[in-house]
C-alpha cells in the first residue's frame, strides 16, 4: 500500500527539518577552522569583540525594536542575561580562540562535542537531578578516550609532559558551555529566543570592550587576512548558526538535535585535512571515537539511574 500524499508531505517536512541541525553543525565545524586560522593572526579578545559587534549589528534591524517594546519583561532578567552572555559569548569563545594556538582543530571539536555529556553531569551536580544510566556508563568511556587523545596514544608521555595547554583550555571551554546550558534550563527566562540571544550579545559586547581595549594594537587590527574570519564568526557562526539550531530544536526537539553534535569532530577533521593540512592519526580515531561513544551512551540511556535499578 502506498502512503497517502498527506503522509508523504509530513515525512518530507520531517526529513527536511533534519537539515537545520546538520547545517548548523557544518557551520560550527567551520567556526573551529576559523578559530585555528585566527591563531597568531588576531588576539582572542579582539576577534571575540568583533564577532559580537557584527552579530549585534546584523540582529539589530530585526530584533532591537521588539526587544525595546518588551523592555519591561527583559529588565528584571538583565542580570541572568548578562551572566549567560558572558559564559557563552565571552568566556567560551575567548577560551576557544586561545586554545586554538596550541591544539589541533580535531581535538577542539572532540572536546566541544562533550558538551551534552558535561551538561548532564552538571545538571546532576547543580540542579539535584538524578544521574542517568547513560552518564554513569558513558563518562568513563569519554574520560578514557580523552586521556588517549591528549596523550597522542602514548600514556607514558602524558605522565612525563602533562596535558597541552590548548587541550586543557578546550576542556574548560566545554565545561563553561555546559554550565551555560544548565543555567539556561534552570532560569527558563520568559523571553523569546532571538530577544534573549540579542540581549546576551549586547551584554557580552559591553563586557568584552575593556578586554578589547587592553589588547595590543597589532593584535586587534582589521585587515584583508582577518576580515573573512571576523565575517564568518560574526555572521554565520553567531547569527545563522543559532537561527538554524533554534529552528531544529523547535521542530525535532533538543534530544534529537544533540545527537548531531557527534558529527562535529568528523566534519571538523575532514575540513582540517583539506584546509589546514592537519593529519588525522590513529590516536585521533581511537581516542575521539571512545569519547564520542561515551556521549552517545549518555544520549541513548537518559533514564535516571535509581529508576533503572528499580526496573
Amino acid at each position: 500500500m502506498r502512503p497517502s500524499p498527506m503522509r508523504c508531505q509530513v515525512m518530507l517536512r520531517k526529513n527536511a527539518a533534519l537539515l537545520y541541525p546538520f547545517v548548523a553543525i557544518v557551520l560550527w565545524a567551520g567556526n573551529v577552522i576559523v578559530s585555528r586560522l585566527s591563531a597568531h593572526t588576531i588576539g582572542p579578545q579582539a576577534i571575540t569583540f568583533y564577532r559580537l559587534l557584527v552579530a549585534v549589528l546584523l540582529m539589530s534591524p530585526f530584533v532591537a525594536r521588539a526587544a525595546w517594546r518588551n523592555r519591561r519583561a527583559i529588565w528584571p532578567h538583565l542580570g541572568p542575561l548578562a551572566i549567560l552572555g558572558f559564559l557563552a559569548m565571552c568566556l567560551f569563545q575567548s577560551l576557544s580562540y586561545l586554545a586554538a594556538e596550541t591544539t589541533t582543530a580535531t581535538n577542539m571539536a572532540v572536546f566541544t562535542a562533550l558538551t551534552p555529556l558535561l551538561t548532564v553531569a552538571l545538571s546532576a551536580a547543580l540542579l539535584g537531578e538524578q544521574p542517568t544510566l547513560g552518564m554513569v556508563c558513558g563518562a568513563p568511556l569519554s574520560f578514557a578516550g580523552l586521556v588517549y587523545l591528549v596523550s597522542g596514544g602514548e600514556l607514558s608521555s602524558l605522565l612525563q609532559n602533562g596535558v597541552h595547554a590548548g587541550d586543557a583550555l578546550m576542556l574548560l571551554a566545554a565545561i563553561v558551555y555546559a554550565l551555560y546550558g544548565v543555567l539556561l534550563k534552570r532560569w527558563n527566562l520568559p523571553i523569546t529566543g532571538w530577544q534573549s540571544t540579542y540581549m546576551q550579545a549586547l551584554c557580552a559586547l559591553a563586557v568584552m570592550f575593556p578586554a578589547f581595549l587592553a589588547t595590543p594594537a597589532p593584535l586587534r587590527q582589521v585587515n584583508a587576512e582577518t576580515w573573512p574570519l571576523i565575517g564568518y564568526a560574526g555572521a554565520l557562526a553567531s547569527v545563522v548558526l543559532p537561527f538554524l539550531w533554534i529552528r531544529g530544536v523547535a521542530q525535532l526537539g533538543p534530544n534529537r538535535c544533540a545527537i548531531f553534535m557527534n558529527l562535529l569532530p568528523v566534519l571538523t577533521a575532514a575540513a582540517a585535512i583539506v584546509m589546514l593540512g592537519e593529519p588525522v592519526r590513529t590516536f585521533h580515531v581511537i581516542g575521539g571515537g571512545l569519547a564520542l561513544l561515551g556521549v552517545a551512551c549518555a544520549q541513548a540511556f537518559p533514564r535516571p539511574l535509581l529508576r533503572a535499578q528499580r526496573a
